[in-house]
């Protein structure tokens, strides 16, 4: 038997001009052995054609339709198309943004539900290093980024979305990491790892008064040699069901820790100003000469805060008309409260909760665990420990 006559293919071409021809003959099997073909190939042609007609003949891998439903078969393959893509998102959804890795075992553990390559082109993973990984496994370099990916996560999280690249490197070093900022930028966007933006802050400083402003004496000297050599002081407003609070706190520029805060509802001195700068005496060693730095707001500028601050002899300082710069490390602050402490929670609270949130920031968060810039990426107990340890104190 001649098997390349057995196997032998016929274009579309051919196919469709011998259905065509195979009506005008009085027998289609004397037309096949004209043709040196099997009989029943004929039939089987002609029933394709009536089914399909120019659609026909089109080889593996192509849809057969007749053109008059070509554009109803198409929208139909569009929206099949659609919602398989839809089920394999949403089946897959727990293992987006890990990297790879975990994508590999999510097309491993369901190449008898779907199709690999459709897994992989949905999931936007190579088709090829995929079957790489099922055959060679994992190397070891792959193995050391899917856990820095995995540590890089937790950390992001665990600080609540608001460490940037700057400090999220100093974490991954911490633990061991040779990494650069710009690596980690990279593995951020591979994960679709997004910080928390800033929100803009609304003014509450009344200057419009007739009280002595001092002179700018701090002249943004924020960094000073040792604890209590300087502070700066300001209030912000705080929004809650109930109406506002007005939060006043008082920093020490050498550690950066909050040392004095107070939530009050109203802006006069009794509620902001005097209770903070009781709290922050009663907490740290200060005396004479000591520069308390604020705005030139009322609440700095009254006779009540300035008895108090000539009782403790501390120097008084304010920052020049208009410029918010002069106040920067308390500003500051205040930026990163209101960015990490509610931001992307639209629920307001009440003034009871949000005074919860306020002491756990401030007390078992920014003075304990959050990592600053100024402190070369320690946190203030890890910073003035070193303080200690070189009997400064």
């Amino acid at each position: 038997m001649d098997v390349k006559k057995k196997y032998q293919k016929f274009d579309r071409i051919f196919k469709e001009n011998a259905v065509k021809i195979s009506y005008e003959k009085n027998s289609v099997k004397a037309f096949a052995e004209e043709l040196g073909i099997r009989g029943n190939l004929i039939w089987r042609w002609r029933k394709e054609y009536e089914n399909f007609g120019h659609g026909s003949f089109r080889g593996v891998g192509y849809d057969r339709v007749h053109p008059d439903k070509k554009e109803v078969f198409d929208l139909e393959k569009n929206v099949k198309e659609s919602e398989l893509r839809f089920e394999i998102l949403k089946k897959a959804a727990s293992y987006l943004y890990r990297g790879n890795l975990i994508l590999y075992h999510f097309i491993k553990e369901n190449e008898q539900n779907y199709s690999i390559l459709k897994m992989c082109e949905v999931l936007e993973v190579g088709y090829g290093r995929y079957h790489r990984w099922k055959k060679d496994g994992i190397s070891e370099k792959q193995q050391q980024i899917a856990l820095l990916k995995e540590d890089l996560k937790k950390i992001f999280f665990r600080f609540n979305k608001h460490y940037g690249r700057n400090k999220l490197t100093k974490e991954l070093q911490s633990l061991g990491y040779v990494i650069c900022m710009r690596q980690v930028s990279f593995y951020m966007r591979e994960l679709g790892l997004r910080r928390i933006k800033k929100r803009k802050t609304k003014i509450t400083t009344e200057s419009g008064h007739n009280y002595y402003i001092a002179p700018n004496v701090l002249n943004r000297n924020f960094k000073v040699q040792a604890h209590s050599q300087a502070w700066a002081s300001d209030i912000t407003y705080l929004p809650t069901v109930e109406g506002f609070l007005y939060l006043t706190i008082i920093i020490d520029l050498y550690d950066r820790k909050i040392i004095g805060w107070n939530l009050g509802t109203r802006l006069d001195s009794k509620n902001t100003t005097l209770p903070t700068l009781r709290m922050a005496v009663a907490g740290r060693n200060a005396g004479k000469g000591l520069i308390f730095h604020s705005d030139r707001g009322v609440q700095y500028a009254n006779r009540a805060f300035t008895r108090l601050l000539a009782e403790y002899k501390f120097t008084r300082s304010m920052s020049r008309k208009g410029c918010s710069c002069d106040n920067a490390i308390s500003e500051s602050f205040f930026s990163s409260l209101k960015r990490e402490l509610r931001e992307g929670n639209s629920r307001l609270l009440t003034r009871k909760q949000l005074q919860a949130e306020i002491f756990e920031f401030i007390e078992n968060w920014y003075n304990v665990k959050r990592i600053h810039t100024a402190l070369n990426y320690k946190t203030i107990e890890q910073f003035n420990e070193e303080y200690y340890l070189k009997g400064s104190l």
